[in-house]
């Protein structure tokens, strides 16, 4: 049997919901093809203010302020950075770029569901427990095989195009063979959620918490901290440095890294670790190209750099805003180019992040970051990077980010 649609989405997380509200409210009914049965764990959970108006031009903003209490949502509105006994503070209300300066950090298996949910209450058709197990695109139409987990039924569906959300499970670059290798070392997390018990007069639970590990300075821990007195814990290194740590499992592991750091260490010196530790390794992804025909790659699907920065959420609902209106003018008839239309527009905003991206990690931006004597416009500046305003081209270090934080990674070194 086959059936055809306007555009399937793959992928019913932030990208394929966004797209598919988006595209709603273009006129379009999207078929949205989810593998898992939601709400299901992600991590992730450390929105940036940027997301606020993709959220909101998707028409989710009413429905997100309204459950954000509910669902144990924390009300975010900058970042902390510690690094031995160097500390510092971005309020992203302070930040150069206009727009949005407060976030939320999220469960996201509880904010995913949500933005499916409002998709689907928009008019998406979302159906969950669907596997991709084939994909033609050398048609005039692109076919998708998909089985149906539930029975294990299988059908043939086409469709006008093809936009691939899946995050992770890279369906499309796995299918058609576009996977390329990514330029970062190959890297590890570990992390789990906690009941934190945190009490510390220095903690401040409205900013995600970096900590740069005291003698080895690219691992880090994320601490995230949700609304209800639990947090996102986590440690981010390169696999080889991890494997070395004492530990037989990676709950074992996490827990002897977080005693390495003295401050983090004393802020979660109550914390009842009551769930599972997880690991991923290799997580930085590319490929060939982030379109071709028929289809198009959104989010993670496509790329992801690092979650240092948490920038994944922000380019995953980024892809889905440009996606659906490149979409929406090939449709009504349009001549569309989806290398300038779609994929400079956003590799524009990841360019941006893979700078500071690799900075932190050389070092030179954790010497920005902790340099005492920033002055407050640049300051401002790099607080809109980080609240993930990565497009705005005004902002300097936007603009010319690889050459301005050369020059600013020199002044804080003295060089």
């Amino acid at each position: 049997m086959s059936q055809e649609q306007d555009v399937i989405i793959i992928g019913a997380g932030p990208s394929g919901a966004i797209a598919a509200a988006l595209l709603v409210k273009r006129g379009y009914r999207p078929l949205v093809l989810e593998r898992a049965t939601f709400p299901r764990f992600s991590i992730g959970e450390s929105l940036l203010p940027q997301c606020m108006a993709f959220i909101e031009e998707a028409g989710m903003m009413d429905a997100l302020q309204a459950n954000a209490e509910v669902l144990g949502f924390q009300y975010k509105d900058g970042a902390v950075f510690d690094r031995g006994d160097q500390h510092d503070q971005f309020r992203f209300e302070e930040k150069f770029s206009p727009g949005w300066g407060t976030t939320f950090q999220v469960r996201r298996a509880e904010f995913d569901k949500l933005l499916a949910d409002e998709a689907e209450k928009a008019g998406a058709d979302v159906r969950y427990q669907q596997e991709i197990i084939d994909v033609d695109v050398s048609g005039e139409r692109p076919k998708v095989r998909v089985r149906d987990l539930r029975d294990n039924s299988e059908q043939t569906l086409t469709a006008k195009f093809l936009l691939d959300a899946s995050g992770f499970a890279r369906v499309l670059p796995r299918l058609l063979d576009l996977e390329a290798p990514s330029n970062f070392p190959v890297r590890q997390a570990i992390f789990t959620h906690v009941e934190d018990r945190i009490s510390s007069s220095d903690f401040d639970r409205n900013k995600i918490l970096i900590t740069v590990h005291p003698t080895i300075h690219d691992v880090w821990y994320w601490t995230i901290p949700f609304s209800d007195g639990r947090c996102s814990q986590g440690v981010v290194g390169e696999a080889e440095v991890l494997a070395k740590v004492a530990g037989d499992s990676p709950m074992d592991k996490l827990k002897q890294l977080v005693s390495e750091a003295p401050d983090l260490n004393r802020h979660l010196a109550n914390a009842v670790w009551d769930m599972p530790a997880r690991e991923m390794t290799g997580y930085s992804a590319n490929v060939k190209s982030l379109h071709g025909p028929h289809y198009a790659l959104l989010g993670n699907a496509g790329e992801f750099l690092d979650p240092v920065f948490s920038s994944g959420v922000t380019i995953a609902m980024k892809s889905a805003s440009l996606a659906a209106e490149v979409l929406d003018r090939q449709f009504r008839g349009e001549v569309v180019d989806w290398e300038q239309d779609f994929a400079q527009p956003l590799q524009s905003g990841v360019k941006t992040f893979r700078t500071y991206v690799e900075g932190w990690y050389e070092g030179g931006f954790q010497d920005v970051l902790f340099y005492d004597e920033k002055a407050e416009d640049i300051k401002a500046m790099i607080s809109s990077i980080l609240a993930g305003y990565a497009w705005d081209t005004d902002n300097p270090f936007v603009r010319d980010s690889k050459r301005r934080l050369a020059v600013l990674v020199k002044i804080c070194r003295g060089i």
